[in-house]
């Protein structure tokens, strides 16, 4: 009867796990990383050692290829490290155990990625409406222009405020203003 309890136990476990690590994997589609990625970061971070591609591929039932693919992706975040450990000749990656940290990193390149290109096209929109203005003879053409150099400028202003923002993000100075928890075992 105690094996019975026990596995029963176990098969809970395994499912809570599994359903917080399917939490991860559909929140993480907010920072623009696929489900699959999610659901490897998850299983990494639950995992007892630093797992090889092998190891990953086994616990997800996916390609080699898939595991590699993902496990650069979650590197480049810096949400996955390389390891080391004495007598393993294959590549093995933990989680970076810092969320803080990687959230950061995350939000920090994927959002000044997106607004420096929103700078861009805002500074070309003006340069292009700029020429048209010069050389038109349309009176309302010229006022249209003038309204949407308004909206432009606008926009602007807020692309330089966000990386602004961004900065406070990717330098840590965020945390002065929004502790973290330090503790793990904190369960308020």
């Amino acid at each position: 009867m105690p094996d019975k309890q026990m596995e029963k136990e176990w098969e809970i476990y395994e499912d809570t796990i599994e359903k917080f690590v399917q939490v991860i994997a559909k929140n993480m589609n907010l920072y623009g990383i696929t489900s699959s990625v999610g659901r490897l970061y998850g299983t990494l971070y639950f995992a007892d050692e630093p797992m090889t591609l092998d190891d990953m591929r086994d616990a997800l039932e996916m390609s080699k290829t898939s595991m590699s693919t993902g496990v650069r992706a979650l590197s480049e975040m810096k949400m996955v490290e390389s390891t080391f450990k004495k007598g393993v000749r294959k590549d093995l990656y933990q989680t970076e155990e810092d969320w803080y940290k990687s959230f950061t990193s995350l939000f920090g390149h994927r959002w000044r990625q997106y607004t420096e290109t929103n700078i861009e096209e805002a500074e070309e929109a003006i340069d292009i409406l700029k020429k048209i203005q010069g050389r038109t003879s349309d009176p309302l053409l010229k006022e249209k222009i003038e309204e949407d150099f308004n909206r432009l400028y606008y926009a602007m202003n807020y692309y330089k405020w966000l990386m602004q923002f961004i900065q406070i993000i990717e330098s840590g100075k965020i945390f002065e203003y929004i502790p973290k928890y330090d503790t793990r075992l904190d369960k308020d």
